[in-house]
């Protein structure tokens, strides 16, 4: 029957009207898709190659325009089957931002957050981390390997490895054990490198060891994780179950950072946790995106029993949302109570932010002008 008004029962019919996709100036992308019953969903997709993205998911449309949205899974699979061409970051990010969307609209369709429809809580509240004070009430970090320039040396010389150790040791001196502190190698170490840092910060009990190299090379990333005792981290570009399968079979990485906005969105990131959780391996989403990201990602956080923390957990985005989310406190988040993602965007605040993408750059060696990792 065809819904008319009041709460959307599951015989009621809904189907999806419209797709739109809006750019910001920070390279952030949404995704809102509309129904004939009023209610919206967002989604968030890949800030690389933001244009690409949200041109691509207004293609959906021709698929997804006239149908229920419920059947998600259905969806998902329809979209990334559907293409001769499949997986890629760009076509999994857009699959990610509308599995993101849909979910929105079906939690919200029942009023409940979307953990619940995925069999959650596994947990009452959420570990976050991001930056480390009294004021945003969370107790764990990341950063990089600091030292007066970055590492991209193929191999980097004893004063440079002694000063990153040192600037490290401060760090750990200043918060204390209490404090939990991962590197980010952010793959743009060179492996000898890797694997001089990987030794010589051990003594200061790294939380973790995050891309240590890059991840295009599964085989050379579990060789330096076999010489060390720190779990080394590994996942934010990497996408769908079948990206991560060969890292969980070579013990490449104890600890999968799957981005919901690239790796296939709530959907593959439910199938993500369950495959590392037969290894024994939690999972840390990244995000270095919006409020949609960091929401979509506290739903899987909820439902999932190996979960470890949350990615920048601690932002508000009151830039973008109507109402802020639950403050952290004692390093943990509360649940978001609301259905769907649980968060509103503030559409008027949204627009104010659409414009040209920042672009990412080349970076380059100083010392001899060769392309370095970025």
């Amino acid at each position: 029957m065809a819904h008319t008004e009041g709460p959307i029962g599951p015989n009621d019919e809904i189907k999806v009207t419209k797709i739109e996709t809006f750019v910001l100036e920070n390279s952030w992308v949404f995704v809102k898709i509309s129904t004939d019953a009023g209610i919206t969903g967002w989604g968030e997709m890949l800030k690389d190659d933001a244009k690409a993205c949200a041109a691509g998911a207004l293609e959906v449309a021709d698929y997804l325009v006239g149908k229920d949205p419920r059947p998600v899974v259905h969806h998902w699979q329809a979209i990334h089957r559907g293409a001769f061409y499949r997986g890629g970051p760009i076509k999994t990010a857009i699959t990610s931002g509308i599995d993101m969307a849909l979910w929105d609209i079906t939690g919200k369709c029942f009023g409940v957050p979307v953990y619940k429809l995925l069999g959650g809580p596994t947990r009452e509240k959420i570990r976050v981390y991001g930056e480390v004070s009294e004021k945003t009430g969370v107790n764990a970090m990341k950063v990089g390997p600091s030292s007066s320039r970055k590492a991209f040396k193929y191999v980097e010389s004893p004063m440079f490895v002694d000063e990153v150790v040192e600037r490290f040791k401060a760090l750990r001196d200043k918060h204390g054990s209490g404090v939990d502190i991962g590197v980010d190698f952010h793959g743009a170490v060179q492996p000898p490198t890797a694997l001089q840092l990987v030794k010589a910060l051990e003594p200061c009990q790294p939380w973790f060891y995050e891309e240590i190299v890059q991840a295009l090379n599964i085989d050379v990333m579990a060789e330096i994780a076999a010489k060390t005792h720190i779990p080394i981290a590994t996942g934010e570009r990497i996408f769908t179950k079948w990206g991560f399968k060969e890292i969980l079979e070579k013990r490449a990485a104890v600890i999968l950072q799957p981005d919901i906005c690239y790796a296939g969105g709530i959907t593959e990131l439910r199938i993500i946790a369950g495959q590392a959780e037969a290894y024994f391996s939690p999972i840390a989403p990244h995000n270095p995106q919006g409020p949609c990201s960091l929401a979509a990602s506290l739903q899987i956080a909820a439902c999932v029993p190996n979960f470890l923390a949350q990615e920048r957990g601690d932002n508000e985005y009151a830039e973008l949302l109507a109402e802020p989310l639950p403050p952290v406190e004692n390093g943990h988040r509360p649940i978001p109570p609301g259905p769907g993602l649980g968060i509103t965007i503030d559409e008027d605040k949204l627009m104010g932010m659409v414009g040209e993408p920042s672009p990412y750059g080349p970076q380059f060696d100083p010392d001899d002008g060769s392309v370095v990792d970025w």
